[in-house]
């Protein structure tokens, strides 16, 4: 009985306290008015820029998983099609379906990203200019970084809710997804960039902060995808020549502006020694020993290195045989465009008897290759997870050495605090070309092409073996009608296209450039056809036109607008 007592009187103890600390006044706290003053507001700012890299392991800011992983560029890679099975279906397509998490996740996530704009947005809106200098600035610097939030979205779901700053909290409710139209919403997204391409300064001391170059290049690639004019089954119904040739002005400011150029080496745009230089844009600021206990690393591609001592887990976004056979270059160092995938290349000499397109080995790493130019540190195909399933390669270029000083690891997982680039200058060179060619100005396209692919070709430096041997057997040149080509206006589309898959691999973009130019189911499904021979996992996969261009409004985001969003057509 005394035992009982005791333990009652324990409990009761432990209730009171309970309720004692559950009174007390939160230390932390702060009342929003008191975050509106200059030196806070300026803080909700960086809270801003914050978001920017805040993805996860799941939902990555480089949309490797939408825009890599669906596009013929690459696998998902892990154990097998059960290891992050929401990933597997979108790899395949058909057993996709508007409850997947992570397109809920990501939506999710995004949204919370322009939250935390438009709360700075407001504070800033309302601050007096005289104590807050910077306030025409900073106005312009949260007008691109919602812009930048919203083409995201509109790339992924196509129909979304355009909230700004004005919109009360308790209206976003009765705000619909379909409230603009697909080209309006475009248009309100070119908005944003022309705003902070109107008031943003020429130059910042922080890297991280858009400059006005910066945002005409990002309304370049705005008004680039508008151009191409969709039905509501995401047919491809007419291109726009005047947005691109308000493309093309565009993309010659930023060119004119002297702000940015090819780097000399393209391996330069995949080091962390070399983050913020002359190609950088717009980048995702990354960081470590900043006070927090992993830093601010690149998280989004947490699950990419390979299965090896120094690395470990988990070997996922793995480069596809398609892709690298597309490497393959013919006697006169220009793409096969057909018959590269008439024999695959997978490691030894199948490297050296075929010529190839330097970029390969900045992108994929092979067997018997050099892990980032680490001649003593070879890539081996036991670091594959899972070979018999998804072959022998891993991605390179969001990757670093273990011994770089940007490494981290976050057990299980690894990544690093290098820089993800967002829009780099060969971007806007291959912008500028793109409008051209579809203008029927093909002629001023090509010296712009062959611009692109001299600095591939001029980056071999570091792609060498211990001997001091090149890796692989290198071959490429320019584009020369007359000689080697004739330069008619659908082979320099073909051209360009193919120049935009090799230069952009792995980075996160190949889907959406499919999806603007109209040809994903095409395309998608032929690559299907030849792939899944090789790949059997992919032998159920297809791609339905008219549905899978856009992932479906996510079943919980349907749920919460009680019925007032539209779901994407085909869903």
């Amino acid at each position: 009985m005394k035992k009982k007592i005791f333990l009652l009187l324990l409990c009761c103890g432990f209730i009171v306290s309970c309720k004692d600390f559950l009174d007390q006044q939160p230390q932390g706290a702060i009342d929003g008015d008191q975050l509106n003053t200059p030196g806070n507001v300026e803080k909700m700012v960086i809270a801003a820029y914050s978001a920017v890299g805040n993805d996860q392991i799941h939902t990555s800011y480089s949309l490797w998983p939408w825009g890599s992983m669906r596009s013929g560029d690459a696998y998902k890679g892990g154990d097998g099609p059960g290891d992050n099975s929401e990933w597997n279906d979108y790899e395949l397509f058909v057993t996709n379906r508007p409850d997947n998490s992570i397109t809920d996740q990501m939506w999710a996530q995004l949204y919370a990203a322009i939250s935390r704009v438009n709360d700075a947005l407001r504070r800033v809106n309302a601050i007096d200019e005289t104590s807050y200098p910077q306030k025409a600035g900073r106005q312009a610097e949260l007008r691109f970084l919602r812009g930048h939030f919203y083409f995201m979205l509109k790339i992924l779901y196509k129909h979304v809710p355009f909230i700004d700053e004005t919109a009360p909290k308790t209206s976003y409710d009765t705000i619909s997804n379909v409230g603009y139209a697909n080209d309006a919403l475009w248009s309100k997204i070119a908005e944003e960039f022309r705003y902070a391409a109107a008031n943003l300064p020429v130059t910042q001391e922080d890297a991280g902060r858009p400059i006005q170059a910066a945002a005409k290049a990002y309304l370049a690639k705005t008004l680039l995808y508008q151009a191409y004019q969709q039905d509501e089954h995401n047919n491809v119904t007419n291109i726009d020549a005047a947005k691109l040739t308000e493309v093309n002005s565009l993309c010659d400011e930023v060119i004119s502006s002297g702000k940015f150029g090819l780097a000399p080496d393209f391996a330069q745009n995949f080091l962390s020694q070399y983050e913020n230089g002359p190609e950088s844009i717009f980048a995702i600021q990354f960081s470590k020993g900043d006070g927090t206990p992993f830093g601010r690393i690149d998280m989004g591609h947490a699950l990419s290195y390979p299965m090896n001592q120094e690395f470990g887990c988990c070997w996922q976004h793995i480069p596809s045989q398609d892709m690298v056979n597309a490497f393959k270059t013919d006697a006169n160092g220009l793409p096969m465009f057909n018959g590269y995938n008439g024999t695959d290349a997978v490691e030894g000499n199948d490297f050296l008897n075929q010529a190839f397109d330097p970029r390969l080995d900045h992108t994929v790493a092979i067997p018997g290759h050099p892990w980032k130019y680490k001649p003593n540190f070879v890539y081996q195909k036991l670091w594959a997870r899972a070979p018999q399933i998804y072959g022998p390669f891993t991605s390179l270029k969001e990757c670093v050495a273990p011994d770089d000083p940007s490494f981290q690891k976050i057990p299980p997982f690894m990544s690093s605090s290098k820089n993800w680039e967002l829009i780099r200058y060969a971007d806007v060179l291959l912008w500028k070309a793109e409008a051209l060619i579809e203008l029927g100005r093909q002629n001023e396209a090509l010296p712009l092409i062959n611009q692109v692919r001299q600095r591939a070709a001029a980056s071999t430096g570091l792609l060498k073996q211990n001997s001091g041997s090149f890796t692989s057997n290198y071959r490429m040149g320019t584009y020369q009608p007359g000689v080697n080509c004739t330069w008619t206006k659908d082979f320099a589309r073909q051209a360009l296209r193919w120049e935009r898959r090799l230069e952009f691999a792995m980075e996160g973009c190949r889907f959406f450039d499919l999806v603007r130019w109209g040809i994903a189911a095409e395309y998608l499904n032929a690559y299907f056809t030849s792939e899944s021979v090789k790949r059997p996992h992919l032998s159920t996969a297809h791609f339905q036109k008219g549905r899978d261009e856009y992932l479906p409004i996510p079943l919980n985001q349907m749920n919460y607008s009680k019925g007032l969003y539209k779901q994407n057509a085909g869903w």
